[in-house]
């Protein structure tokens, strides 16, 4: 028969274990938002650089300097 201590100790010990886990798991995922917004950001800035660079280009290639005529 379990005494009065188990039936104390098994609930304590088992909600203070969901609240670790509770604890824990919230920073897990701000963590996880974070790296992911954090990447979002990367990407969009290699996007855009990688757009300015194509702009660039394609300006440039679109007047090309005039080699035919005697300077």
């Amino acid at each position: 028969m379990p005494t009065a201590a188990h039936i104390i100790y098994i609930p304590v010990v088992l909600l203070v274990g969901i609240a670790i886990g509770f604890i824990l798991g919230g920073r897990a995922a701000r963590d996880a938002q974070a790296g992911a917004q954090r990447a979002d950001e990367a990407r969009a800035a290699r996007r855009a650089a990688r757009e300015a660079a194509r702009a660039r280009d394609a300006a440039g290639s679109a007047n090309p300097p005039d080699t035919n005529t005697p300077g």
